[in-house]
């Protein structure tokens, strides 16, 4: 066949030609990278703003919904609720709808779960869930109030992948989703890490935002402390956290929760109670025990995961004679701690943001102005509709009998219709309603319920109009759900805000406390918080404050503060320098531990007097007083170098020994008090100055078998009392005024009557109103008392009861707690 072929046949090369495009493959290229990047930014890994959920998350909430697997129903197979999910609105694989659905029944995933599941959900190990054929699941409350008002036309809808079905955009969200659970995910050239908070705190400051929208990031955080993570712990420092609410990103150090417990063998032991956030227990057990085997983390005896479904408890075990507080620190620097980088990324109005705090709860407020405008007008077509056919239905009970003739004479409903709308004017919904009444409704009783339903919409709509013509109004029904909202699902701040320490050193360990310390003749010491002891009245028998051993007994108690540097005065006229926070730190029933790797102390020696050296000053002087009633001044300035094994601070007579230490300024006056009851008060400048090797001079004139027992600075017009207490419990206060001013070396005057009721005197301090007393049994009872409570009565008395002693017992020691502390202020 001859002849060519046509150039506009179907098949034609030139037609094909015809439909190329050229294009250069880098611009293709970039353009289908843009394109895949930007799906699965606002697909895939980016919360909305609005609701703070993925597709994913909303879709299986809607499945769910739209199931009716409600909080209220029972739980359904995950894989069915999976099945729904994939097959109507996420059209992806099954494991990553799943793992979604796992994460968000999670109580350590999700500050407050969003899905109720039954079965193994997975743990804070890595352990993965079950499959999803044996899982079950439901809503939990607080994802049906994401739901909330979804029917009453809220949000906006649009077509699923196969436009079979329809699916909301964006969830109505009665609470701020996006920070009160957070959110993490990783798009193409951007990734999100939102931390979770407290519901309460961030409705708060919603709340205070909508009335004071010029709010900084500073007022906000008088509300928001901070992420609250579902597994607690601590956040080290507000800077980082008011640097991440301020610009959107952040980086935050979190700290496990632990605690230092003493076994019953008398060895320390740390146990963690809470892991920072996404923190794998299991993996960091591993670490440790590999450290520990490696020789990283010194002084280790063996480690444990005690944890249960009441918690998390990680035992370390310390070694014996092992520094908890080193081992602290190795843990803390290696495992305990880790870094969350906030990166407060969502879609606003479909695009990627970095959001300030004020940022992204002003996008939520205008979220649920939006929903709650677009329900009032829903609602409000609703009444109006209601009411146009109450009206109608009143007018048809008031002319009950001509609407029955009417509809009777009518050929047909239509024309029922017809005619009603003639005479009556009705429209045709009311003329539709009026015809379709049943006979029983025309009744008399009738035309009250209709006409109290009829103004009760009548309200309704005056309430909804009032709310849709008033932006504060509005905002008053935002106010009031959010708060509704608070009221329900509100519960106590896990994680604690903990100050920025910088570099983790033993002391940033230790919290700044009043503490008091116990030792025992045996030197065994240890340290407690001063609010362990509760006051009492006077009279009472106080609590177990230590256990000596047999044989043992306690002998000296004071006050510190745990990050003082304390010089310790000893009875053998020796000195030593030491940190409060390195006394062991253990409960009120514990023996202590032996004071022989903090203070090289001899056999008998006892630690009779403590002054804290933070306020010393060099022009200063430390006054000592001795048994035998040797008195000495050596200035502050010769306690400056002190060694560990302690410095000579008073010379002693064979039998003597230093009993009391005050710090003056040359100015005051001295009252030396004696066992037996005695008291001297002389002018300071009768001691002179000397160094520390010396012996001092004669401060009292002592009877035979009597000793002082301590010593008080005072000045003309001081208003504090002496306080006096015996070692049968007895003690009296009594001015300091009343003590006159007698030359040095006297007998002094009498100041307690002791004898076989009260007792020797065992010490004697300064008090105001206000002020504690702590005394000491030698069998470790310890009372707080008020000195309130004490009596002020004259010198020469017998005193009162402070403290109910045992027969077999004696008061040891005591000490005196300033109405001026940090604990008492708190």
């Amino acid at each position: 066949m001859g002849g060519h072929m046509s150039s506009d046949m179907p098949d034609s090369p030139d037609v094909d030609a015809a439909r190329i495009e050229h294009v250069r493959i880098e611009d293709e290229m970039e353009q289908s990278y843009i394109d895949y990047a930007m799906s699965v930014i606002a697909g895939r890994a980016l919360p909305d703003v609005r609701d703070g959920l993925k597709p994913v998350h909303r879709r299986i909430l809607y499945a769910m919904h739209e199931m009716g697997v409600s909080s209220g129903s029972s739980h359904r197979k995950s894989s069915s609720i999976v099945g729904e999910t994939m097959g109507d609105y996420h059209p992806h694989g099954d494991s990553a709808i799943y793992d979604t659905l796992v994460r968000m029944a999670q109580d350590f995933s999700m500050r407050y779960p969003l899905v109720d599941g039954q079965g193994n959900f997975g743990s804070m190990d890595g352990d993965p869930p079950a499959a999803m054929r044996y899982t079950e699941a439901r809503m939990a409350p607080m994802a049906e109030e994401l739901l909330a008002d979804l029917e009453r036309d809220t949000v906006d809808f649009t077509s699923n992948y196969d436009d079979r079905l329809e699916e909301p955009e964006v969830l109505p969200a009665a609470f701020p989703n996006l920070l009160v659970n957070g959110s993490s995910g990783i798009a193409v050239g951007m990734s999100t890490n939102i931390p979770p908070h407290n519901l309460g705190e961030i409705i708060d400051a919603t709340v205070h935002l909508i009335d004071n929208p010029d709010a900084d990031i500073a007022d906000l955080m008088e509300y928001v402390k901070g992420p609250d993570f579902p597994t607690g712990a601590n956040i080290v420092g507000k800077d980082a956290i008011y640097s991440a609410y301020a610009t959107g990103r952040g980086r935050l150090t979190v700290r496990a929760e632990f605690e230092v417990e003493e076994t019953e063998s008398g060895r320390d032991r740390i146990v963690v109670t809470e892991l920072p956030y996404q923190a794998n227990k299991a993996r960091i057990v591993e670490r440790i025990a590999d450290d520990v085997n490696e020789g990283k983390i010194e002084g280790v005896a063996d480690l444990r995961d005690e944890s249960d479904r009441d918690g998390v408890r990680v035992v370390v075990e310390c070694k014996r004679g092992a520094n908890v507080e080193v081992v602290k620190n190795q843990l803390l620097e290696h495992h305990l701690e880790s870094t969350f980088g906030v990166i407060n990324l969502a879609l606003v109005d479909g695009q990627p943001e970095v959001l300030t705090l004020k940022e992204s709860l002003q996008q939520y407020i205008q979220h649920r102005r939006d929903v709650v405008r677009r329900r009032s007008e829903f609602d409000l077509q609703e009444a109006e509709d209601r009411a146009h056919i109450l009206e109608g239905r009143l007018t048809a009970v008031q002319n009950a009998e001509d609407i029955v003739e009417l509809v009777q004479e009518a050929e047909d409903r239509d024309a029922a219709k017809a005619a009603l709308g003639e005479r009556y004017d009705f429209s045709e919904a009311q003329a539709e309603h009026v015809v379709r009444m049943q006979i029983g409704s025309l009744t008399s009783a009738e035309v009250g319920e209709i006409e109290s339903e009829y103004e009760e919409v009548q309200a309704e709509i005056e309430r909804l109009t009032a709310i849709l013509e008033s932006d504060e109004k509005l905002d008053e029904v935002i106010k009031d759900e959010l708060r509704a909202i608070e009221d329900e699902y509100d519960d106590e701040r896990r994680t604690s805000i903990v100050e920025d320490t910088g570099t983790v050193t033993r002391e940033d360990l230790v919290p700044e406390e009043d503490v008091l310390v116990v030792m025992t003749a045996d030197d065994y010491i240890k340290r407690m918080p001063a609010d362990t002891f509760d006051p009492q009245r006077r009279g009472g028998k106080g609590i177990i404050g230590g256990d000596p051993k047999e044989g043992d007994r306690v002998t000296t108690i004071f006050r510190a503060h745990s990050h003082d540097y304390l010089l310790c005065f000893t009875n053998h006229g020796q000195v030593y320098r030491l940190k409060a926070y390195e006394i062991p730190e253990m409960s009120r029933t514990a023996r202590g531990k032996s004071a022989v790797n903090l203070l090289d102390l001899d056999d008998d020696e006892q630690i009779t007097a403590v002054v804290p050296t933070d306020d010393l000053d060099p022009e200063e002087s430390i006054t000592m007083a001795t048994r035998q009633g040797y008195v000495k001044r050596t200035p502050c300035s010769a306690f400056e170098n002190i060694l560990s094994t302690g410095i000579r601070a008073a010379k002693l007579e064979d039998g003597d020994e230093l009993v009391d230490v005050e710090v003056t300024d040359g100015s005051t006056d001295l009252v030396i008090a004696t066992e037996g009851g005695m008291t001297i008060r002389f002018d300071e400048s009768e001691v002179r100055e000397m160094g520390r090797s010396a012996r001092g001079v004669r401060g009292i004139d002592l009877q035979d078998d009597d000793a002082v027992a301590g010593l008080v600075a005072t000045e003309e017009g001081d208003d504090r009392a002496l306080l006096t207490v015996t070692e049968n419990g007895y003690g009296k206060r009594t001015s300091l005024a009343e003590y006159r001013c007698q030359s040095r070396y006297g007998k002094g005057l009498i100041d307690i009557k002791t004898g076989d009721r009260n007792g020797s005197v065992v010490d004697v301090k300064a008090v105001v109103e206000g002020d504690d007393v702590v005394v000491a049994s030698e069998t470790g009872q310890i009372m707080r008392c008020p000195v309130g409570d004490i009596s002020k009565v004259g010198r020469n008395t017998m005193g009162v009861v402070i403290m109910d002693v045992e027969d077999d017992d004696s008061v040891a020691c005591l000490d005196v707690l300033p109405a001026e502390t940090p604990t008492d202020q708190e």
